[in-house]
This record gives structure tokens, C-alpha cells and sequence, in this order.
């Protein structure tokens, strides 16, 4: 009886990730979302009070200043533990992926390591909020989001090249 909820679970849950939609819209959305919030600030935030428009650079200063010193409080109360979790769970993660060869491992790992450099990339950045005036934080913001957006684009595309690499050596009749 186990054995046939097993069975029906694991041919319900496809896990060969790459040949999934859903990996791919997952995929998008995780990086535009990552790109739109930079510090926790929403980028249509910064465009505006690029413009000049006083409320939007009052609550970007607002925003970026309250985001930062959360991440700094984080960073500095579990930054050994996370760094830790986070070299195990990339280390696990490639090992499973490569070495065992288990595709949503390997599609995982695609998804968490380009996130935890840009969670470097935004520790970065958040120790430098303080203090800055609204248009040195305002070019801060740019920039982070530009490094973000170039790590997306490179991870990208080597998720949709080893992707393709995949899907096109598989065996789709099992055999």
C-alpha cells in the first residue's frame, strides 16, 4: 500500500527539472524579483527619487537605512552559522548534482548559488547605507543592482546551457 503512494508521488512529482516549466518560470521570477529589490528597496522607488521626487527619496533613505541594519543584526548574530550552512548546502548540493548526477540537485544548486553571491553582494552594499546621503545612496543602489542584474544574466545562462546539455542527452524512454 506505501509502495503505491511512493509510486503515484514520484510519477506526479517530476524532479528531471530541467525539461519542467515550472523550473524556468522559477527561474524568472527569482531573478526579477532579486533585481527589483535592492536592499529591500523597490527599484521603481529609486527611479523616482532619481527624478526628484521628494517622498520617494524620503522613503528609499527610509527604507534602505531600516533594510541594512536588519541584514548587519543578521549578519553579525548568525554570519560563521549561515557561511557554514552555506558552503555545506553548495557543497552537498554539487556533489548529488555531479557526482551521484541527480538532475534537481543539480538544478538546485543553479538556483542557490548565484543567490548566496548576490546575498554577499547585498551584505556589501548594506554596510555601506549608513550615513550616505540619498543621492550617494541612490548611485549605491544603481550599482548593487547592476552587479546583481550581471550575476543573474551570467547565471542565467549557464542554468540554460547546462539545461539544454541536459535535456539533450537524455534518455526519454527510459532505456
Amino acid at each position: 500500500m506505501d509502495f503505491f503512494f511512493l509510486k503515484m508521488a514520484s510519477e506526479t512529482i517530476d524532479l528531471r527539472s530541467f525539461s519542467n516549466l515550472w523550473f524556468w518560470i522559477a527561474l524568472a521570477v527569482l531573478w526579477s524579483t532579486a533585481s527589483h529589490w535592492v536592499i529591500g528597496v523597490p527599484f521603481d522607488m529609486v527611479r523616482r527619487a532619481a527624478k526628484g521626487h521628494e517622498q520617494s527619496l524620503i522613503d528609499m533613505q527610509a527604507l534602505a537605512t531600516i533594510h541594512a541594519r536588519r541584514l548587519l543584526f543578521i549578519a553579525n548574530e548568525t554570519g560563521l552559522i549561515t557561511t557554514a550552512f552555506t558552503f555545506f548546502a553548495v557543497t552537498s548540493l554539487a556533489l548529488m548534482g555531479f557526482l551521484y548526477h541527480i538532475e534537481f540537485a543539480q538544478a538546485i544548486l543553479l538556483l542557490f548559488l548565484p543567490m548566496s553571491m548576490v546575498g554577499y553582494v547585498t551584505l556589501l552594499s548594506a554596510r555601506k547605507v549608513e550615513g550616505l546621503e540619498p543621492e550617494d545612496l541612490g548611485n549605491l543602489l544603481f550599482r548593487t543592482r547592476r552587479t546583481i542584474q550581471f550575476i543573474g544574466v551570467i547565471s542565467i545562462f549557464m542554468t540554460s546551457m547546462w539545461g539544454m546539455w541536459v535535456n539533450t542527452n537524455a534518455n526519454v524512454l527510459g532505456g
